[in-house]
């Protein structure tokens, strides 16, 4: 059983009069619009999940839906009003300044949308500057700093200033600033919607090589729905404050449980999300002869193949050629043209 790493349970984050004294008298059945009439802005609804350790949970939702509250909440930059959070079984509300202070140094590291570079010193300084202020000596920061900015493709330019780098380039500054003091949880609030598509795509592929390397445990807030497919381990979608629901991207778009996350995701293209693991059913692996799909295709990916073999249930392999189940053929074509097919 995987670890959990960080645990919310009854979470809520009120912005009003007195927050604690309306949430002592609030009925768990209040609405957003009802909260808002009594004068309170509920940025954070009654929010309970759990990550796990390695773990990359996309955060989304449209603008003012609390997901970037959530995540302030988790490294108590904002104060809960309600409910409990627990960082490696610490729970954070009770935590000292000075401890909590120790504990993001030691343990998170954070990317904003805006880089937050420090203009007039170079890459090599802006890498090294979290180390220095945890008071690391000169010379082991600037081996730490290297070695980041070689890790994400920087190495080169470690004397450039911020102005004299692309939107891209500086944002991989920032990355190698958080990974610089070695964090074992990861907070990633839009870091790439600065940057134009082709960049943006290039960073994608940067941060997954990283994440492979690495293996954090990570928490990254988008509205892009695309790029929350393509990142996320799962994905937890926020409306006014609540999750409405949080689950793996397959099950995010073949089994909305809202009208909210139904309408979120009903112009995805499925067979680009759906992998072939996704229906396998291990009861069918005997069942299933001949060549196998691969396990981490997408039905897209596998189109050609699933229209032009005529096996009722395809093999589903592995990498390194482990059998995990059988895929029936229909299903994956109700995937790729409907279930009307």
């Amino acid at each position: 059983m995987s670890e959990t790493v960080i645990s919310c349970q009854a979470v809520w984050k009120l912005f009003g009069r007195d927050p604690a004294g309306y949430l002592a008298t609030l009925s768990p059945q209040a609405t957003f619009d009802e909260i808002r009439d009594a004068g309170y802005i509920a940025a954070v609804r009654d929010v309970s999940l759990e990550i796990s350790r390695g773990e990359l949970l996309v955060i989304m939702g449209l603008s003012g839906s609390g997901k970037s509250t959530l995540v302030r909440c988790f490294c108590r930059l904002i104060d809960i009003t309600g409910g409990e959070i627990t960082v490696e079984g610490q729970n954070i509300g009770t935590l000292s300044e000075k401890k909590l202070i120790a504990l993001r140094r030691s343990k998170m590291g954070m990317v904003f949308q805006n880089f937050g570079l420090l203009p007039h010193r170079t890459v090599l300084e802006n890498v090294a500057f979290p180390l220095e202020m945890r008071g690391q000596d000169k010379h082991e920061r600037r081996a730490r700093a290297l070695e980041v900015i070689e890790l994400v493709g920087l190495q080169g330019r470690e004397d450039y200033f911020p102005r004299e780098l692309s939107g891209g380039q500086q944002q991989r500054v920032g990355i190698a600033r958080s990974l610089a003091i070695e964090p074992d949880i990861w907070f990633l609030d839009e870091p790439f919607s600065a940057l134009d598509p082709l960049i943006r795509r290039e960073m994608q592929d940067e941060f997954l090589r990283l994440q492979e390397l690495l293996g954090k445990t990570i928490v990254f807030i988008t509205h892009d729905f695309d790029e929350a497919v393509r990142l996320a381990d799962r994905i937890a979608i926020m409306k006014d404050g609540a999750v409405e629901q949080i689950d793996t991207p397959d099950q995010i778009v073949l089994h909305p449980t809202t009208e909210y996350v139904t309408k979120f995701t009903r112009d995805i293209d499925k067979a680009r999300v759906v992998m072939a693991r996704h229906l396998a059913e291990s009861e069918l692996a005997a069942s299933s002869t001949g060549e196998p799909a691969q396990a981490k295709a997408t039905i897209h990916e596998l189109s050609r193949q699933l229209v032009n073999d005529d096996r009722a249930v395809l093999p589903v392999a592995e990498a390194d050629g482990t059998i995990i189940g059988g895929m029936k053929r229909a299903d994956a074509l109700d995937v790729i043209f409907g279930d009307d097919t």
